[in-house]
């Protein structure tokens, strides 16, 4: 059910003339008779200056008839448990090719060399060039001397594996799955800098979740932007999804409408775009928790995921665009972009170390399915040329 704010504005405004009448005194004779007196021109009545403004309305943008109601389904597990070869494949070919350049400076340490001090100092260098950050890199290199002295390995390739298996160790806190079906709609609310992908991701991430037969409706909560409501728009339309805009107003009324509407309908996942921002802009920073704290009043529970859009290119301002983030909205997951040709893909070591918020996707392209679930493995396999 949609919410409709109107005020009714109403005044009322009378105005009176008192008539005075000369009236002959008892027992006094009129001098001369009196002159008729001409009738009162009406008063016209006073027209308000201006009518009040009328609320803005909301743009439902509909490609396709209401779902039908669906009871909740038990709780399910983004990615599923099966999965096909060649679409794995490709994938996986895709990610290592899209963390090349980051590996390229990894890979080459461990061919022709040996065991010694110029090899941790080449490592070093190797992981603060691909944004993993002072504090990950460290910790890496300190395990990883105690694992080759606790292990008396003597080979460079030895090396690289125990590399991995710490990488692995590390990152595997970032690897957790979105789980649906815990409440309906299941509300998503969806935060980022201008020029991450954030728009993208909604779209790509809609596609996604429809594969799990979940019905989806978007909320164009970026009201400032035009071109931000019509890509949401058009990735509706792409995927056959509902969208929910307005040309202005606030973001918090438009997504308030929005949780209304996946309500009456029965729908699975509801997502809101909401307009980019940098973590230094303060009063935008506050709307974002206003926006938060109208949808808790829209549903109760509300939102059950706050994520972060990151661009991997960034590097270490990613990290910082999480910590502020985290610590205004409290961050539920992270989907990270444009890993496809970074250099920088030790970001994720980075995040892992300082501020362990779940990765649920990261993309290496624009097509949609190149935005798939992370996996620490796959990851750790793709930035070392496992």
């Amino acid at each position: 059910m949609f919410s409709f704010f109107k005020r009714f504005k109403g005044s009322k405004e009378s105005d009176t003339a008192a008539d005075e009448s000369l009236a002959a005194q008892d027992g006094a004779a009129p001098e001369a008779e009196a002159a008729p007196v001409a009738p009162a021109e009406p008063i016209e009545p006073i027209e308000p200056t201006a009518p009040p403004v009328p609320p803005v309305a909301t743009t439902i943008i509909e490609p396709q008839p209401e779902p039908p109601d669906a009871m909740l389904d038990t709780v399910e597990i983004v990615p599923p448990p099966v999965q096909d070869a060649g679409a794995k494949r490709s994938w996986l070919t895709r990610l290592k090719s899209g963390l090349a350049k980051t590996s390229s400076n990894l890979t080459g340490i461990f061919v022709g060399t040996k065991i010694d001090e110029d090899l941790y100092e080449e490592l070093e260098t190797a992981l603060l060039m691909s944004d993993a950050g002072v504090e990950a890199t460290e910790f890496l290199l300190e395990a990883l001397r105690e694992k080759v002295r606790g292990e008396r390995l003597t080979a460079p390739l030895q090396v690289k594996t125990a590399l991995r298996t710490l990488l692995v160790e590390l990152l595997k806190p970032l690897e957790k799955s979105l789980m649906l079906g815990r409440a309906q709609p299941l509300v998503m609310m969806i935060a980022g800098v201008n020029g991450a992908g954030k728009t993208t991701s909604i779209g790509k991430l809609a596609k996604h979740l429809q594969s799990f037969d979940q019905s989806v409706l978007l909320a164009a909560g970026d009201t400032f932007r035009a071109a931000a409501r019509e890509q949401l728009a058009v990735w509706g339309q792409r995927n056959n999804v509902t969208v929910v805009a307005q040309e202005s107003g606030d973001p918090a009324a438009v997504i308030f409408d929005a949780v209304g509407a996946a309500r009456a309908r029965k729908i699975d996942v509801m997502m809101a775009d909401t307009a980019g921002r940098l973590p230094t802009q303060l009063h935008l920073m506050e709307e974002l928790r206003k926006v938060k704290r109208v949808i808790g009043k829209a549903q109760d529970g509300a939102p059950h995921e706050v994520l972060l859009v990151i661009d991997a290119n960034t590097g270490q301002n990613a990290l910082t665009q999480v910590k502020a983030f985290d610590d205004a909205l409290g961050l539920t997951g992270l989907i990270v972009t444009k890993l496809d040709g970074t250099a920088k893909g030790g970001i994720l070591a980075a995040i892992a170390r300082q501020r362990p918020i779940p990765v649920y996707f990261i993309g290496v392209g624009e097509k949609v399915e190149d935005l798939q679930p992370f996996s620490a493995e796959e990851f750790s396999d793709a930035l070392l040329g496992g």
